[in-house]
Parts: structure tokens; C-alpha cells; sequence
């Protein structure tokens, strides 16, 4: 009995974050942006991993770093939401738990502070995966879930990339206004406790002057997150159609489950040939339950952060 219980508490744990994939790239980036991003994304990072070190499960480290990155009007989800055509800022998220897999969404909410932690209320004080709208609003009410007025989350870069594309019927992903300067914006975390267990979550404020309520991947279980405890913890951030058609995150987990590819070749397999196939461009990130960690993207970069109890840490921008 004692040794199955030190066997336990060995696991390796670790945490893995990204911001968001696309053509960044160093020649368009200012000394001083690129330092707020490593900050944000240094901050994300202590936030779930100092409950880590305390014992935390996986969930609570990738909910406290979402919610991290949310706060962060850097980043296109929570605050930094951009806008839609209606001059809305609808926002999507979800989180799923390895260990039972039981997983929670909310999609084109409005006015919600951290849109994960409202797809972690759906996941355990409700007995549904996804709600959207006014009933995710109505439930976000009843559970007490923070909200904020419009102004909190207005921020001029995002009104300035919405006018550009104003009386069109086109939408953007992110910076995709502005060509040199295309990026995916969506953050998420993935994370495995020293029990084992894993953990994924994906928060976004979508694209730019989308139309009719379009929903992308980030809340939907298999293609823009997943997590199970015999696989892998995704989370994923690029072009969303694409991500949702390729059922991304999933595929993964099925490549180690029945072809028994470990965490880095599954992620290679989805990032560098399936989606390419169907012009998906972005990347993941992902742990599985051994403390094994990969981010992978095919875009020109990808804001990105891990650090593990081996004593591994990494904040990176580029490729």
C-alpha cells in the first residue's frame, strides 16, 4: 500500500500555455509589445503552475491560467475580445477534465469576465456540455459568474481592426486585418498534476466582424480542446473551420490510443500534414499523463509558455 501510494505522487507535473498562432513574426514586433507578451504569458504561467506545486489538479492550473490570459487585453478572448459586425463581442470557451471526462462550453456570450469560468460551471453544475447565449447568460447569472460592462472590454487596436473591415461581408482571425501582422487569437492551457491527471481548456473572442453568430472550434469538445487521462490534454488555437472539420484535438488522441504514437508524432501527424491538407494553419499545445509536453503550430509563430517539475521552462514567440 505504501508503495502504490508513493507510485502517486511521482508524476511529473507540468503546464503548457499558448496566446494564439499566426504570422508573428520579430520584424514586426516592437521591443516593448514583445515584452508585454512574454509578461502576460509569464503571468498565465505562474498562475497555474504555483497551484501545481502545491499539489493543484490539473484543472484548477488550466482554469487559472485561461482565466490569466483572459484578463489580459493583449490576447482576442476574455477583455481583448475582438469585435463582431454588429460591434458586439461574443466570446467562446471550454474546459474538459481528463480524468472523468467530463467537459463544459459556453459559445457567443456576452459581458462575462472569464468565459472559461463560466464553461467550468456548465461542466459541474449543470448536466450539460455547452450552452450558448442568452441561456449561458441566464445560467451565468444564477451561478453568480462576474460580468463586466462594455467599455472593459474595448480596446482600440480591436474598434481600429473592426472599422477597417467595416461594409464588408468578410470576416478576419484576429490581426488578419493588418496582412503582415496575421494571428490567431485564441489562449488555452493544458496541464498534468502530480496525481496524473490532465487537464484542457480554450477561451476566445473569436474573428473580427464575424457574421450570424459564427462559432469556431475553441468550444467545441474534440476539435478546439479535449482531454483524457489515457492520452492527451489539447488545447488548440488557428483557423477554427478548419480545426473543427479535421476534429483536431480528438484525432490526437486517437493516434495514441489506437496506433499507440506517442504525444509529440500524433501532435506532428494533425499539425503538419492533416490540417495542412485542408489549409488549416495554427497549432496546439499538449501534455499527456507521464509530464510529456509539445507545442507544435505551422504558422510563423505561436505565443507559447510550459514549465515542469523536471525544472523545464520555456516562453517563446517565434519559430
Amino acid at each position: 500500500m505504501v508503495e502504490q501510494y508513493s507510485t502517486v505522487f511521482m508524476s511529473t507535473y507540468v503546464l503548457a500555455i499558448h496566446g494564439g498562432a499566426g504570422t508573428i513574426v520579430k520584424e514586426h514586433m516592437t521591443p516593448e509589445l514583445e515584452m508585454a507578451y512574454r509578461k502576460g504569458l509569464e503571468d498565465a504561467l505562474n498562475a497555474g503552475y504555483t497551484l501545481l506545486e502545491k499539489g493543484g489538479s490539473a484543472l484548477d492550473a488550466v482554469l487559472a491560467s485561461t482565466m490569466s490570459l483572459e484578463d489580459n487585453i493583449l490576447f482576442n478572448a476574455g477583455r481583448g475580445s475582438v469585435f463582431a459586425k454588429d460591434g458586439s463581442q461574443e466570446m467562446d470557451a471550454s474546459i474538459m477534465d481528463g480524468k472523468t471526462l467530463m467537459a463544459g462550453a459556453v459559445s457567443a456570450v456576452r459581458n462575462i469576465r472569464n468565459p472559461v469560468e463560466l464553461a467550468y460551471a456548465v461542466m459541474t453544475k449543470s448536466s450539460h456540455v455547452m450552452l450558448n447565449g442568452k441561456g449561458a447568460a441566464d445560467f451565468a447569472r444564477l451561478q453568480g459568474i462576474k460580468t463586466e460592462p462594455d467599455d472593459y472590454f474595448f480596446s482600440s487596436s480591436r474598434r481600429d481592426q473592426w472599422k477597417q473591415m467595416q461594409g464588408t461581408n468578410e470576416s478576419a482571425l484576429d490581426h488578419q486585418v493588418a496582412l503582415k501582422d496575421k494571428k490567431f487569437g485564441t489562449v488555452g492551457a493544458a496541464a498534468c498534476d502530480i496525481h496524473g491527471n490532465i487537464a484542457a481548456a480554450t477561451s476566445t473572442g473569436g474573428m473580427t466582424n464575424k457574421q450570424w453568430g459564427r462559432i469556431g472550434d475553441s468550444p467545441v469538445i474534440g476539435a478546439g480542446t479535449y482531454a483524457n487521462n489515457k492520452t492527451c490534454a489539447i488545447s488548440a488555437t488557428g483557423h477554427g473551420e478548419m480545426f473543427i472539420r479535421a476534429v483536431a484535438a480528438y484525432d490526437v488522441s486517437c493516434l495514441m490510443e489506437y496506433k499507440g504514437l506517442s504525444l509529440k508524432e500524433a501532435m506532428h501527424i494533425v499539425v503538419h500534414d492533416k490540417l495542412l491538407k485542408i489549409d488549416g494553419e495554427g497549432g496546439m499545445i499538449g501534455v499527456d499523463a507521464k509530464g510529456n509536453v509539445a507545442m507544435i503550430f505551422n504558422s510563423e509563430g505561436m505565443y507559447r509558455a510550459m514549465k515542469n517539475s523536471d525544472g523545464n521552462r520555456e516562453i517563446e514567440i517565434y519559430k
